[in-house]
């Protein structure tokens, strides 16, 4: 009698598995596409048809660290310490007169490739989870607002400082925003003085100092401003720790606005005069801004809207596949996932 031919049994990927791995390389493709029709860097960060320069807020990047878009900000991880290096945005007169409530939803930053700070690290460390970009400079949408509380844009901060001297900070530059028509600021912790001691589970560092810095780049009085504030509670006035671009850039290591033109940087980035800027703190009037003459549009490009969707699929295909061989929680334990 003749024997029946063994057949194999097929095996199939999961339908989820399947369905990320056919969406990631739709999105490679067109990832492709964009890098092909996207201009050159020179023209990409050059100046704008209106006179304007692309991009003008974001300091030079820094070595080994992730540079992730959100709406309205950009921001540079630091790994190592779990922190942003810097946040960087462009403020609006309209922006600071949005109307928008405030959700406080902390979550991690599935943008970052590594994983971000994690809601568990602060929980009972006695400090706040400061934000870098204020949720009250994005009242003006609420995907805005909404993306200022992932974990990848907060630093541990005494609380008497994140709702004092720092809050006070904020206020003002508001109305800097106001009054000029448009500010671009950085700030971020100073991560050049350190060791430093660590919270939770991924040992998030508590810096010691902060800084922020802006420029207001209209005519016709073109000018700058940074601070260096210590993280702790202060009733010293703010004039007291303001400086020059050049002097943060010498405290910080980082490179800001690089993308100005060599005379003006040298200009702008060596002074700072307290007496040219408002210090009065922002109070919203209830005035509504024009929506007819208002428009945002985002720093991202589209190549790198689709990069982050990118590198956001990988972190669920990675999860997908230990979860489908079962060693979830080794991957986890190992911060692989």
């Amino acid at each position: 009698m003749a024997r029946k031919k063994k057949t194999k049994k097929k095996t199939s990927l999961p339908k989820k598995l399947k369905r990320l791995l056919i969406m990631l390389v739709i999105l490679i493709i067109i990832f492709l596409i964009l890098c092909l029709i996207t201009p050159s860097s020179d023209t990409a960060n050059g100046i704008t048809a209106d006179g304007s320069i692309k991009n003008l807020e974001l300091p030079a990047p820094i070595d080994g660290e992730q540079i992730i878009s959100h709406t309205g900000y950009t921001l540079s991880y630091n790994e190592e310490y779990e922190l942003p290096s810097w946040v960087a945005y462009t403020l609006t007169r309209d922006e600071v007169l949005g109307t928008g409530s405030r959700e406080d939803d902390f979550r991690e930053d599935p943008l970052v490739r590594t994983g971000s700070a994690s809601l568990s690290d602060y929980r009972g460390s006695g400090y706040d989870r400061g934000h870098m970009a204020p949720a009250a400079d994005f009242k003006w949408s609420v995907e805005a607002m909404s993306d200022t509380f992932y974990l990848s844009n907060m630093c541990p901060q005494e609380p008497s400082f994140n709702r004092g001297i720092w809050a006070d900070l904020e206020a003002v530059v508001r109305t800097m925003a106001y009054d000029n028509g448009e500010v671009h600021v950085v700030t971020g912790p100073v991560l050049t003085d350190g060791p430093y001691e660590t919270i939770g589970k991924n040992e998030v560092a508590i810096p010691k100092q902060f800084y922020k810095v802006v420029l207001d780049y209209t005519d016709p009085d073109i000018k700058a401003i940074g601070f260096v504030l210590p993280n702790e509670g202060s009733d010293k006035a703010l004039q007291s720790y303001a400086m020059s671009i050049d002097e943060v850039e010498e405290i910080t290591g980082i490179d800001f606005y690089p993308s100005l033109p060599d005379d003006q940087e040298e200009a702008i980035e060596s002074k700072a005069n307290t007496a040219d800027w408002n210090f009065t703190e922002f109070i919203p009037t209830g005035e509504m801004p024009d929506e007819s003459q208002f428009e945002y549009v985002s720093p991202s490009s589209p190549k790198d809207m689709v990069l982050n969707e990118i590198i956001s699929l990988f972190v669920d295909i990675k999860t997908e596949v230990f979860s489908l061989l079962g060693i979830e929680e080794i991957a986890s334990s190992f911060g692989l996932i």
